[in-house]
């Protein structure tokens, strides 16, 4: 017989107990009907910050049509529920409308915690927990101005990274002495505060906020020690409270810190009630992580299922995250609380790192640590607390663990913590199952689907379980992309149909032809219009433009460092006002004009070109820009030139094809305004000369950079750059930015280091050697178009109609499509921002 269970609440850990009943109930012994009090359903709300990243809600939706599709699961988002009645066995509805049930699941979450502080609630003070909560930030947010953000510890990073991502200058208030305070030391603070204000925080810590200033809006806010910032933005993210208002009508007992109070099975003292997540106190206890929210979520659903008692495991706290591109990782017994405990500690303020090992007093066992910069260790360390270490302690807190085998794990050691899955049960499915890849690990053992922090640890598994796993490009080459730019640079192909005829198989696909076509591009073949290679390009190369969503192209001239001079300005305000573009000022220093119809492109590098601009690559896998500061020139800080290094980098690495696009900074001084180490390849001035960090980006997965040489002349700084680049073009994988591409590396930064620095591999000078031949080469791709009847001929909208602007066609915007209209029509204007059309 089919019995009713009503969820209450569609987070994370509420969507994880549907989700598990529904894997294992077979029988369909339960309805579920679930009650979401947010007017979406279940999304990662561990991955909030990339909404503003770029991601949709979509994107970070967790429920598939499977589940909307399901007879036996109904979903009710933009519910709330007003009362329980456990007697009855029913819950009543916000509008009145009431609900049986056979089993009750309360998986209400939590609510930000906002102090009390005067001000509070001034318009302009918002709070980070939902989507909803980041719209309003959005929409209150001003490019350029500074926002305040009151909580230091992981979710005020993570606030303070959005208004980062918002174009705004973030200042962090913490009341303890140190950000993150719950998760790592002081040495490990000190550490992560470097690293933060580097990328442009301002910390506030040891301070406790006195007030919220302003009158009929958010003004300021004042500091205790009375330091006043001006500010018409504050976000609350001081901690959470758990969501129990329904405690008191459904006669459940609370705990001493709130939260409904459940014993080890998360059952309420009321019968057929139970309490997961955030909201339930174990035996007195909150966690605020989702990894035990997820055990709790499918100890439930196993006595639901009747298949075990549920008993709740307890909480494994170890969190690895990565803020504002910087690794931060803490693991057991974090703060060495334990009686006798030992701590060893590896301390690289140069390179911006910070590990710490907690000991047993013998020096033995491992009982937690703290890894802040560089968590390349904690797949490893996080198994091994509680058990004896394998190694030497100073071995394992080598840069990125190399010391560290994945071998000497335990079978029974959790690899997974979020959902619970041993290395044993990893190993296994991949033996007796067939699996090739770490993809089909995590489909068949839900390892590495929660935080991902264990997912390269996936990847080591299948290697130990003798997997090997291909390289291949595609179906139509089994080599690796490095593997075919030595075989293209070796034999001297000319073109993708020598290559795929003597290497490959097949006619080819978008994955292989745009990769031959970079590789081709990176070793001067010519233009990439030329001849085969035309066909070969993705659809911005094709036009040498990047399509926007409404179906027109922008166009991005190249600004070296961002310095240009009054005419250029005037040059490019008179082509965006005669062609009717959209222009923004991006923050690669550069100016987009956006709205240009494929024939009006021609036209439009005529005039831009003629005033001495050329392409800015933006729609090329390639160098796109130098940003930089003003340098010594002009700032009163300044101890380099870095507009002119800026500009000496650009022109240099101008046009070069790469695996991924390509962004680099100069800044001239620590103070870092350029953003230096947030690039591919980025610059810092010190009183001696230069230091070049790599390996950094943003995006959806921002990556600190990290020091690979410091105190440099400038020769010298061109030469490492030279080799860096052209060893990334050589070797890197397809579409892989440099970010990734040094995390994969065997060996990591150190290695790095060896072949670039110190010319291990012997190919400094062949490196060199390519980089000077391709500034030689150089030439821009727009001039060469212009100058070539047959180019110019493709960059038509309509082939039967290819003299244009046809004077019978009219352009109309049909949602956000500018597509031919009615003849006889006026032609409307289009806002490029609101894409309304005013005729």
């Amino acid at each position: 017989m089919t019995r009713t269970l009503v969820v209450v609440g569609h987070g994370m850990v509420g969507h994880r107990l549907v989700e598990s009943l529904r894997h294992r109930d077979e029988a369909d012994t339960w309805r579920i009907v679930v009650l979401g009090e947010e007017p979406r359903p279940a999304y990662d709300r561990v991955a909030l910050s990339s909404y503003l990243d770029g991601k949709s809600a979509e994107d970070l939706s967790l429920t598939g049509q499977d589940l909307v599709d399901d007879p036996m699961v109904e979903l009710r988002p933009g519910t709330s529920v007003s009362d329980v009645d456990t007697e009855a066995r029913a819950v009543s509805l916000a509008g009145g409308e009431s609900l049986s049930y056979d089993a009750l699941v309360l998986a209400t979450g939590s609510t930000p915690f906002v102090p009390p502080v005067p001000g509070h609630r001034l318009p302009g003070t918002f709070v980070y927990r939902t989507l909803e909560d980041l719209d309003a930030i959005r929409d209150a947010a001003t490019e350029g101005a500074d926002g305040v953000v009151i909580g230091g510890g992981l979710l005020g990073l993570e606030a303070a990274n959005a208004l980062r991502l918002l174009g705004m200058r973030p200042h962090v208030v913490e009341m303890a002495p140190r950000l993150m305070p719950l998760q790592v030391d002081e040495g490990g603070g000190q550490v992560l505060r470097k690293l933060v204000e580097e990328l442009g925080l301002t910390v506030h810590a040891g301070a406790a906020t006195r007030s919220v200033d302003g009158e009929e809006h958010v003004t300021g806010v004042t500091l205790d020690d009375g330091t006043v910032i001006d500010t018409d933005l504050v976000v609350f993210s001081a901690g959470v409270r758990p969501r129990d208002e329904l405690a008191e009508t459904a006669g459940v007992a609370r705990g001493e810190r709130g939260g409904f109070l459940v014993d080890e099975a998360c059952r309420t003292g009321v019968d057929r009630v139970w309490a997961i997540g955030e909201c339930a106190a174990v035996d007195g206890r909150c966690y605020g992580l989702v990894a035990p929210g997820y055990a709790m979520a499918e100890g439930v659903a196993d006595q639901l299922l009747e298949l075990g008692e549920g008993t709740f495991p307890g909480a494994d706290l170890s969190t690895k995250l990565k803020l504002l591109g910087v690794d931060v990782a803490s693991f057991g017994d974090a703060h060495g609380t334990a009686e006798g405990a030992l701590e060893v500690v590896y301390a690289n303020n140069a390179a911006g790192t910070y590990a710490k090992l907690v000991l047993s007093d013998d020096a033995r066992v491992l009982l937690g640590g703290v890894l802040v910069g560089d968590a390349g260790a904690y797949s490893v360390l996080r198994p091994l607390v509680g058990r004896e270490l394998p190694a030497a302690p100073e071995q394992l807190l080598l840069p990125a663990g190399s010391g560290a085998d994945p071998g000497a794990l335990p079978d029974d050691a959790a690899v997974c913590s979020c959902n619970n899955v041993t290395k044993g049960q990893i190993t296994s499915a991949i033996v007796e199952r067939g699996l090739t890849g770490v993809a089909e690990v995590k489909s068949c053992t839900r390892a590495g689907t929660s935080c991902g922090s264990c997912v390269p640890m996936l990847g080591t598994l299948l290697s130990e379980c003798g997997v090997a796993t291909s390289k291949a490009l595609c179906e139509h080459f089994g080599q690796s992309r490095a593997e075919l730019f030595e075989i293209v640079r070796a034999t001297g192909a000319g073109s993708f149909s020598e290559l795929i005829a003597k290497h490959g198989s097949g006619r080819g696909c978008d994955i292989c032809k745009p990769a031959v076509a970079s590789i081709l591009a990176s070793l001067g073949n010519g233009h990439i219009l030329d001849g085969e290679q035309a066909g070969l390009q993705d659809t911005n190369d094709r036009f040498l433009a990047n399509i926007q969503r409404n179906g027109t192209y922008s166009v991005v001239p190249r600004v070296p460092g961002g310095e240009i001079t009054p005419d250029k300005l005037i040059v490019l305000g008179e082509v965006a006002k005669e062609f009717g573009l959209y222009t923004k000022i991006t923050g690669g220093q550069r100016i987009d004009l956006f709205g240009a119809r494929v024939e009006q492109l021609p036209q439009i590098w005529t005039r831009l070109v003629d005033a001495g601009f050329e392409s800015g690559h933006a729609y090329g896998k390639a160098l796109r820009t130098v940003k930089s500061c003003v340098g010594d020139d002009w700032c009163r800080y300044g101890v380099q030139d870095s507009v002119s290094m800026a500009i000496r980098l650009e022109l240099r690495y101008r046009g070069l094809r790469s695996p991924h696009k390509l962004k680099s900074a100069v800044s001239g001084c620590a103070r870092e305004c350029a953003e230096a180490r947030g690039k591919d390849f980025g610059v810092i001035a010190t009183d001696e000369g230069w230091n070049l960090y790599v390996g950094g980006n943003g995006g959806f997965s921002p990556r600190h950079a990290e020091l690979l040489a410091a105190d440099l002349d400038d020769e010298r700084l061109i030469q490492l750059i030279d080799r860096f680049l052209m060893f990334y073009v050589r070797t890197a994988d397809r579409l892989q930015r440099t970010s990734a591409w040094v995390e994969s590396l065997e060996g990591g930064l150190e290695h790095l280091k060896d072949v670039v620095v110190e010319d291990s591999l012997g190919i400094a000078a062949e490196l060199e050697g390519a980089m000077q031949r391709h500034v030689e080469t150089y030439s821009d791709e727009w001039a060469g178009v212009l100058s070539d009847p047959g180019k110019l001929s493709r960059f038509v909208s309509f082939v039967n109609a290819p003299e244009a602007p046809d004077p019978t066609i009219r352009f109309i915007s049909e949602r956000g499509q500018i597509r031919p209209g009615p003849v006889g029509l006026p032609m409307p204007s289009i806002n490029p921002r609101t894409e309304e059309v005013h005729s």
